[in-house]
């Protein structure tokens, strides 16, 4: 498992004064409120840095970070994503995963059969969709419900899923 987690992207700059303009990756926005620190993806390295303050528009989060005080500075950070410590996450419900911990998992059928690894996952609003593919690129698309979605351990890299008609 990754030791940190995305939780969101540089998309622009807001306004004059130095603001990021972020497209959250959380289900509550207001989560940025909780963080003192955040890493900044960028040339494939993880700069630390210091969250001044912290502002709402529509559904993005305008973050303004220390040092970082108007908009030439914000310019090389556009596209980058921002990361938090693994430990610094916010507790899931019984579950629920974060996306990275699922993305190459293997998905097997509860006869065994080997269906592939998950390769994306999209929301449809009511829930979920995984993305598995298998060794010849076919893609298979699952439900994230109780009903398809049987066992999940992230440890051993491993789904259980049971294959309801239509889903094949």
């Amino acid at each position: 498992m990754d030791d940190f987690l995305e939780i969101g992207q540089i998309v622009n700059s807001y306004g004059i004064k130095g603001f990021f303009k972020v497209v959250p990756f959380t289900d509550d926005i207001t989560r940025f409120n909780n963080l003192k620190n955040i890493y900044i993806e960028r040339n494939k390295k993880l700069e630390s840095k210091e969250i001044e303050e912290v502002k709402y528009h529509k559904n993005l989060v305008l973050l303004k970070i220390k040092g970082i005080d108007d908009i030439n500075d914000t310019e090389q950070y556009k596209n980058c994503y921002l990361k938090i410590d693994r430990k610094d996450a916010i507790g899931l419900p019984e579950d629920t995963y974060f996306i990275t911990d699922l993305m190459g998992i293997e998905v097997f059928t509860e006869e065994g059969k080997h269906l592939g690894n998950i390769v994306d996952i999209f929301p449809t609003g009511s829930n979920d969709v995984y993305v598995v593919k298998d060794e010849s690129g076919n893609q298979i698309l699952l439900p994230a419900i109780g009903e398809v979605i049987k066992k999940v351990d992230v440890t051993a890299r491993k789904m259980i899923v049971k294959l309801i008609s239509g889903l094949i």
